[in-house]
């Protein structure tokens, strides 16, 4: 197979919903980081093979195969074709896993992987309500299906997570997420977007957390619940690209890569505690290349709700200690929120950053997805093995 790297990453800041973005469709917001990551390369575009974007919301806006739409927005060469795919969370990880495989298996020299999703003007669930229920009557004969926040509930209680543990991981998503703010992190990665005379060149959804008021929301799922709007991923405007190509194309275009695709998975479990996944996905990545937890320099999971990362350390028998150190250390989805479909790649591009700040060598990103599946990618920093 041939080897796949990553020559680079670039985002959109997260938008709040009804904020900075909320005024920018869909088409335009991919099209902007698929602008931004040709610019940033300076890879000729008439050279990708393919551009597979995730969306989940494919509806309106954002329907008719939303990636085509951007790349052609863009000024692109028409010449590349696009595909978009729904691996509901997933979307955009399952994006960069379709274009890691061909590239592996030669059917492509040069791919990007990206996503989108404007959950302020495409809400969240609106497919699920288009002409009837995504779920029949002998679907749901089979599985007693629930929201994701009640599974997020169900996790809490499997696991036996109390309200002040999930707070606690909130208030952590925040301040690792300010640090990373404050250290610059965050400003290497966005492509700042032009909206109405404004210049949106931020995250919105990073605060100071109050340990006080996030304890004092009620929960948002069940009356008698733990799960709150502090310990849920924020409904988030965003976008993210992802540049992939075999090693052999970069060596000789003289590019030096970011990062190398070490392993990839996918677990499904069960559909109705939903958001358990990641941690068998974890292991099929791991042991495939014959790698443990302790391997990692660092991981990006991502935090849908706060029960789903805990019950995924807790599985994997991680240390407290241990996820402190390595874990989301730049902030996660309960700080900067969590564009659907575009997560996936933006959770990449954070692993890639964390990974280079430390030197570490291995890194591994993965997130729940509704249904009850996981993707779990496992890369390389460029230059590590050396």
């Amino acid at each position: 197979m041939n080897e796949v790297v990553i020559v680079d990453g670039v985002r959109s800041p997260m938008g709040r919903r009804g904020g900075g973005l909320a005024d920018v469709h869909a088409v335009d917001l991919l099209a902007h980081v698929l602008s931004a990551i040709v610019d940033r390369t300076w890879i000729d575009p008439a050279t990708v093979d393919d551009v597979i974007g995730g969306c989940v919301g494919q509806v309106g806006e954002q329907s008719t195969n939303v990636t085509r739409n951007a790349w052609l927005a863009a000024g692109l060469p028409v010449s590349v074709p696009a595909v978009t795919v729904d691996r509901q969370c997933g979307s955009s990880q399952q994006a960069l896993h379709f274009a890691a495989q061909g590239i592996a298996a030669g059917t492509y020299d040069v791919a990007i992987a990206c996503g989108v999703e404007s959950m302020t003007r495409i809400p969240i669930g609106s497919a699920a309500t288009f002409q009837g229920s995504p779920y029949s009557d002998r679907l749901l004969a089979a599985h007693s299906l629930v929201s994701q926040g009640e599974s997020a509930e169900l996790i809490a209680e499997k696991w036996g997570f109390s309200r002040s543990d999930l707070d606690t991981l909130a208030v952590r998503s925040h301040r690792t997420a300010i640090a990373a703010r404050d250290a610059g992190v965050f400003a290497r990665e966005i492509a700042p977007v032009q909206v109405a005379g404004t210049l949106v060149d931020h995250d919105e959804g990073i605060r100071e957390p109050d340990p006080d008021r996030i304890a004092s929301l009620k929960p948002v799922f069940k009356e008698d619940g733990v799960i709150t709007a502090a310990t849920s991923s924020q409904i988030t405007d965003g976008a993210a690209a992802l540049l992939l190509m075999s090693g052999d194309r970069a060596r000789e275009l003289g590019i030096t890569p970011r990062a190398r695709v070490v392993s990839m998975a996918l677990a499904g479990d069960d559909p109705v505690m939903m958001l358990t996944a990641p941690a068998p996905a974890t292991r099929k990545a791991l042991d495939r290349v014959g790698l443990v937890v302790d391997d990692l320099d660092a991981v990006e999971i991502n935090e849908a709700f706060a029960s789903v990362v805990l019950a995924w350390r807790d599985e994997l028998n991680i240390s407290k200690q241990w996820y402190d150190e390595h874990v989301n250390v730049h902030g996660g989805a309960m700080a900067l929120g969590h564009p659907l479909g575009g997560s996936g790649a933006r959770l990449m591009i954070s692993l890639m950053s964390v990974l280079e700040e430390r030197g570490g060598r291995y890194g591994l990103q993965t997130m729940c997805e509704g249904g009850g599946q996981a993707n779990a990618t496992l890369i390389e920093r460029w230059g590590a093995a050396q």
